[in-house]
């Protein structure tokens, strides 16, 4: 969970975007849009899932590894944890 408040409306509001592309996605599969359209909207939004993605992990490794106060061990757990999340996120 972003710590900063900024961080945490910026990540609120990437969701929203992302909440509005699904929608539009949903709503031309529902008018019969051309299959086409519709994968360039899929292409879109699973850019903006990568962003919001990236974002967390940016404002993670600024919280928990830059700026907590964290010892050694915490900090090689919590990477190891990270990477573990990233290997199934490529998958």
């Amino acid at each position: 969970m972003p710590k900063q408040i900024e961080d945490k409306k910026k990540i609120i509001l990437r969701l929203r975007k992302i909440q509005g592309q699904v929608q539009a996605i949903e709503r031309a599969l529902e008018n019969d849009t051309s299959c086409n359209a519709i994968l360039q909207q899929i292409c879109a939004t699973r850019g903006a899932m990568n962003g919001l993605m990236n974002e967390v992990l940016e404002i993670h490794f600024k919280d928990t590894l830059v700026e907590g106060e964290t010892t050694e061990q915490q900090r090689y757990e919590e990477l190891a944890e990270i990477t573990k999340i990233l290997k199934s996120y490529l998958k």
